[in-house]
């Protein structure tokens, strides 16, 4: 699952985290996936979402360092998947400096990594990538991204294991963004070669980001892509109100995947 918690702000009145933070963690339970990337999460946002679902823990850190500002925090159902490794890096020119900025990017953006082991099949292991790419500067989301397709390729190469890539691109369908991570399309010299889940579906997906108004009118943003070894059987966009109210102003993207 990929899902932006839209971060806590008290001036979204019946929508601010206070009136959601049940509804969002209801969501995850409601489809129980072994991952959860999330975006938009501060640090008691995914405590309270932590204290709801006692199955998951999580990994990452602040865009600004430590346990400060927001968070691409990956949950994981800790009785299914070990953390082997995790770690987090900036899009910018400098990537292991917290805080870092570069290419006109509005904040600071991270990425978070975890090397998951499954307990129950201890030879089945997977890389999770989760990324919240700027809302703001064209330069920064296609520089960021390569930055991040150069990264989860040395791991691929690395650890020859598959690799999971979700987040919210705020890049459409048609974007360089979108296309690059599709092998359609080159950025800085370089071509990824990942899969789409949502190619996986007969029709249009749809919005993903709807401002708390609900329909499905428009292209998303947030997307799940993954290695070629990877086999996506199927996706959704869960567009449901819980107890009558978004727990988001995003909706979250659910596949299941198969290698």
């Amino acid at each position: 699952m990929t899902f932006n918690l839209r971060v806590d702000i008290p001036e979204d009145g019946k929508n601010s985290w206070a009136h959601r933070s049940k509804k969002a963690a209801a969501m995850i339970n409601k489809h129980r996936p072994l991952v959860v990337g999330t975006q938009e999460g501060l640090l008691r946002m995914i405590e309270d979402i932590e204290a709801e679902l006692a199955d998951y823990r999580w990994i990452g850190q602040g865009r600004r360092g430590g346990m400060s500002d927001e968070f691409c925090a990956i949950l994981y159902d800790h009785n299914e998947l070990e953390v082997l490794e995790s770690g987090q890096f900036w899009l910018s020119e400098k990537p292991d400096v917290p805080n870092s900025i570069s290419w006109e990017s509005d904040f600071p953006r991270v990425c978070t990594w975890g090397h998951f082991r499954s307990k129950k099949e201890p030879y089945n292991e997977f890389i999770h990538y989760n990324t919240h790419l700027d809302h703001i500067s064209q330069p920064a989301r296609e520089h960021g991204i390569q930055l991040i397709s150069k990264r989860l390729d040395e791991h691929y190469r690395k650890k020859k294991l598959p690799v999971i890539l979700t987040g919210d691109f705020n890049s459409e369908p048609h974007d360089p963004v979108i296309r690059f991570l599709r092998g359609d399309f080159s950025l800085l010299g370089t071509t990824a070669n990942l899969n789409d889940a949502f190619s996986q579906m007969d029709v249009n997906p749809g919005c993903t980001f709807h401002n708390f108004k609900g329909g499905r009118e428009g292209a998303p943003i947030d997307y799940i892509f993954t290695t070629p070894e990877v086999q996506v059987l199927n996706t959704e966009i869960d567009r449901s109100r819980v107890d009558g109210a978004y727990p988001s102003d995003h909706y979250p993207v659910i596949s299941t995947l198969k290698w």
